[in-house]
């Protein structure tokens, strides 16, 4: 059956139905990445979000529970070129479609994703909706316009504190859930450290009381500002000098709660290509990124220092807080799409848990 992609600009964009097929709102977004789609499709920082695929086929080695990223599908829909109903690996265990079925997430597949990727880089991220009725233009504009993104950190964040790595006698490292990625506690986990995982909403005191020796702030979805209560937890702590890793949405909430300021990109960074510079390492190192914000390099804290850059567009990827056991970049470090990753970071936030001061 037809199914259509209307965006906020009025273009139409044709395709056939797949999956959990109904009407969806959602802010238009594309990832470039060739491999990884189960991991951009459990990314909480998608939730809201129609994800446009750029690869061609989507789907070709199913699906691995294993690699799933969050408990479920993040995305509102899931948009392709082509949508493969024989995937083929050892470890697949269904197709592509079934999960979009069991989460119920509409996709349209057979569409023109070039065009549309060309027009969200001209116009830059746009809202639309998903439909297999086009007849009432004026309601669906209507359905377009009405579409608001509120409270995304808290529709993706647990709601009550777990523990990883008990069996671990290394550091205690709390983890602020604003929408995080497994991975993120299995690198903390695999070098020794007991992780306690506190939902977004936590306050100061709380983490306090846990007597941890480490902060990580988690990536997450949506527009950092939205989040005035965390970010005032998330000043308390940087005040009481607890040492701090943030990354994705953790980077963005700690430039906020620390006087900075964040703005919305065109198109913001989703993929796994993106080059970041190490300004006092002089190397560059390729990494993934999935987000739509970015911290503003004016206004802010005079202790803090810039010491990464996006080669691409200059754009801020990592600030360090000096005086402070602070550290944050907007990238994922436990993500390795390089030859050289920069999950060596996990190693240097250990190093600053010990030493109380971070060494770029």
């Amino acid at each position: 059956m037809r199914a259509y992609l209307l965006l906020e600009d009025g273009s139409i964009f044709e395709g056939n139905q797949r999956g959990a097929f109904h009407e969806t709102a959602c802010e238009v977004v594309f990832n470039t990445s060739m491999t990884g789609y189960l991991e951009v499709l459990t990314d909480p920082s998608y939730a809201g979000q129609g994800v446009v695929m750029t690869y061609p086929m989507i789907g070709n080695y199913g699906i691995s529970r294993e690699d799933f990223e969050s408990l479920r599908l993040q995305p509102c829909a899931l948009i392709v070129h082509e949508l493969c109903d024989k995937p083929s690996n050892f470890r697949c265990t269904q197709p592509l479609e079934e999960i979009l079925l069991e989460f119920n997430i509409p996709c349209i597949c057979n569409v023109d994703t070039r065009a549309v990727v060309k027009k969200l880089r001209e116009k830059g991220t746009m809202r639309g909706v998903i439909t297999d009725n086009i007849s009432n233009m004026p309601r669906l504009m209507d359905v377009i316009s009405s579409f608001k993104q509120i409270r995304l950190v808290e529709s993706v964040s647990i709601e009550q504190s777990m523990t990883f790595g008990m069996e671990n006698t290394g550091h205690s490292v709390a983890l602020l859930d604003c929408g995080t990625l497994n991975n993120l506690q299995q690198a903390l986990v695999s070098r020794g450290c007991k992780v306690t995982l506190y939902p977004s909403f936590t306050t100061a005191q709380e983490i306090m009381a846990g007597k941890h020796d480490g902060l990580m702030l988690s990536s997450g979805p949506g527009d950092p500002a939205h989040n005035a209560d965390i970010i005032k937890e998330i000043k308390k702590l940087y005040d009481l000098s607890l040492p701090t890793f943030g990354v994705g949405l953790g980077h963005q909430l700690m430039a906020l709660a620390t006087g900075g300021k964040t703005q919305k990109m065109e198109q913001g960074h989703r993929g796994t290509n993106y080059p970041v510079k190490f300004l006092n390492q002089d190397k560059t190192y390729i990494t993934a990124q999935n987000h739509g914000y970015m911290v503003s390099a004016e206004g802010l804290p005079e202790n803090a220092e810039i010491n990464c850059i996006n080669v691409n567009d200059k754009t801020v990827e990592g600030i360090v807080y000096h005086g402070k056991p602070v550290v944050t970049v907007q990238f994922y470090p436990s993500a390795s799409p390089g030859v050289q990753g920069t999950a060596f970071l996990f190693d240097r936030f250990i190093t600053m848990m010990e030493d109380g001061q971070y060494n770029d």
